[in-house]
């Protein structure tokens, strides 16, 4: 492949020390949800996923006061009795809103999660960006966070520019870049993927499952970066997730889905 040297230059895969650990286990999409009274990125979520021994994915958003909350939305409508965006209510005042499906659960901080899981299971933060200037205000206050914080834990996102954050500001945190080729597989698709690897720069590719079997992602894995999968959903997921990818990151037939982005 001509974009072999391009790939080695502009995107070097990682220490194998530094990622090994991202597919010794599976992830729970959200966090384990999907029973009576387990909503999607919730605190009970994640101590069922932890009490099952499995690693956690989830979405981070910030507030207006510039915390980290943990809910995929943008919105608060389909997940909570209140409206309108996240971004426009403090950390305080979207930790006193609850989960719908839930008599307890309330949205929680990055902070309240990870003094939760305490380094007893891996952590996948998925980092939402809207593609404008505020997501390096995003990654830092997720890093605040995140100093001092020993456990297993990797950034993710879509946007490539989080990943390249994370590699001039933060270079020890593993960080993955989120892909789904969808429909877009002709040339022009191929160049935006091949771009957005070489400008994120990431220890690793979390994958829609979807697109498993894809030549990008095999190329990538066989040259040293881990592909993790999402969201495998059924036993045909998982049976392409064996062959084709290093972990799952999956929900279980009875979770409530929503938007399948990672």
């Amino acid at each position: 492949m001509p974009f072999a040297l391009f790939d080695r230059w502009r995107a070097p895969v990682p220490d194998p020390r530094k990622i090994e650990w991202l597919g010794a286990q599976d992830y729970a999409h959200r966090g384990l949800h999907g029973a009576m009274g387990v909503p999607e990125n919730a605190l009970s979520a994640f101590r069922a996923a932890i009490d099952e021994g499995l690693g956690i994915e989830l979405d981070v958003q910030r507030s207006s006061d510039g915390q980290p909350v943990v809910f995929h939305d943008d919105e608060l409508d389909r997940l909570t009795g209140a409206s309108g965006p996240v971004a426009r209510r403090s950390a305080e005042q979207l930790g006193q809103i609850r989960l719908i499906g839930s008599v307890e659960d309330t949205i929680p901080s990055l902070r309240q999660v990870l003094t939760l899981v305490a380094g007893r299971v891996p952590v996948l933060i998925e980092l939402k960006s809207d593609g404008d200037a505020r997501i390096a205000a995003l990654c830092l206050a997720v890093r605040r966070v995140l100093e001092g914080y020993t456990g297993p834990h990797a950034v993710m996102s879509f946007d490539p520019q989080v990943s390249h954050w994370y590699a001039v500001h933060s270079p020890h945190t593993v960080r993955g870049l989120v892909v789904s080729e969808g429909e877009d597989r002709a040339l022009p698709g191929k160049i935006r993927r091949r771009l957005a690897l070489w400008h994120a720069r990431p220890d690793f590719l979390a994958y829609d499952i979807r697109d498993l079997p894809s030549g990008f992602a095999a190329r990538q894995r066989r040259r040293g970066l881990p592909v993790l999968t999402w969201t495998v959903r059924s036993d045909a997921h998982r049976a392409r997730a064996a062959e084709h990818a290093d972990a799952e990151i999956f929900e279980h037939a009875s979770g409530q889905g929503g938007d399948p982005a990672a």
